[in-house]
């Protein structure tokens, strides 16, 4: 694959660069793709960009060589194996109107579900089950925790692999809005169209979204609600973020409003969380910054000499619990709340919270 330059088309204003790239080349890992860009060898209107940069209608994005086919010829090539698909089918029909049997004799029966008819099927199957909400234009996900959003180096199973199965009769398939972490639990929305990804993008953006978290973390934060608002960098030595100074090259700020909702004889507490910006690792890295970093992180936990308490379990803390953001038709609103995973309803059991005491929206710190 030589350099190649791309227009950004009208329905993609305002998407995010390595959102773009998702759409236009979904093979190209994440890793890859910000590789390309640090080193300035993807350019936007002949300009350095970052992955987080926005493109605009008319903008020509520089793609390098990728090491891969160009998209373009996968659906050619679908269109090729449609064709011989069809001519199979006709041959069929031939055989069962008894036109020359011998020359088109009937395929014989399969022992078995081919294994990709049967993977899409199970796929579907898993998505519906983890669904929360679901119309023509969105669905609402309850993302487990393990499983990863998008796909990486040694990753293979991930959201965005998952939603080929939901693909639609022009290929298109349902998009990413945001992202939430692997270890993450909960609330991951999805668009079904271009339109909506669109829309949804700038209402996030736009800070319309509201999305509230819980965790569990040790201790008692004082005070018992509050703002946390730092710098926050990426340190690519120990693959997490960490905070940095202002102006210092690529940090950004984050904000992050935090409330103690209960807590267990001073020993544990059930914050409630709700990040203004949406970085990465932003509400993992805030807490422990302010020394109360969430159970079970394996990143930013650095407490030392702490004991995990008696029947807890050693899993990220950390659930996306609501989400609230305008419908992308200005139909309404979505409200849509995911339920504790395992490890956290355990934990809240050992420690007496009660979940159905409390609402998230309304008790959640202000913006």
């Amino acid at each position: 694959m030589a350099v190649v330059t791309r227009t950004v088309a009208e329905d993609e204003a305002g998407m995010r660069l390595d959102r773009w790239f998702k759409v236009h080349y979904p093979d190209l890992s994440f890793g890859h793709l910000q590789k390309l860009v640090r080193t300035g060898q993807v350019r936007v209107d002949g300009g350095r960009v970052k992955t987080s940069s926005r493109v605009e209608p008319g903008q020509s994005v520089r793609i390098p060589p990728l090491g891969m086919e160009e998209p373009e010829a996968a659906p050619a090539a679908a269109k090729g194996a449609r064709g011989e698909a069809g001519k199979e089918g006709a041959r069929a029909a031939s055989a069962e109107t008894g036109a020359n049997p011998s020359a088109n004799p009937p395929a014989k029966p399969r022992a078995s579900k081919d294994p990709a008819v049967r993977k899409l099927e199970e796929d579907r199957a898993f998505i519906k089950s983890i669904t929360l909400f679901e119309d023509k234009d969105v669905m609402v996900l309850n993302k487990p925790f393990g499983l990863a959003v998008q796909g990486g180096s040694g990753t293979y199973r991930h959201v965005d692999g998952l939603l080929e199965a939901l693909k639609d009769r022009d290929g298109q398939k349902p998009r990413l809005v945001h992202r939430i972490d692997k270890d993450t639990s909960g609330c991951l929305l999805i668009a079904k169209s271009r339109l909506a990804a669109s829309v949804l993008a700038k209402s996030f953006r736009s800070r319309e979204a509201r999305k509230v978290y819980w965790a569990v973390v040790p201790g008692v934060p004082k005070p018992r609600q509050g703002r946390i608002s730092t710098y926050l960098a990426r340190d690519e030595d120990e693959e997490k973020m960490r905070v940095a100074r202002h102006g210092e090259d690529e940090a950004s700020h984050a904000i992050t409003y935090y409330a103690v909702v209960d807590q267990a004889a001073q020993k544990m507490s059930w914050l409630s969380l709700k990040p203004v910006t949406g970085r990465t690792h932003q509400l993992r890295a805030h807490l422990a910054h302010i020394h109360h970093p969430i159970l079970g992180d394996p990143k930013y936990f650095d407490i030392e000499n702490w004991e995990l308490p008696g029947g807890l379990q050693n899993r990220l803390h950390l659930l996306a619990r609501r989400l609230v953001i305008p419908h992308p038709r200005g139909q309404g609103v979505i409200d849509v709340s995911a339920p504790l995973p395992q490890h956290m309803a355990q934990t809240f059991a050992v420690l007496g919270f009660d979940a159905s005491q409390y609402d998230p929206i309304l008790e959640a710190p202000e913006g």
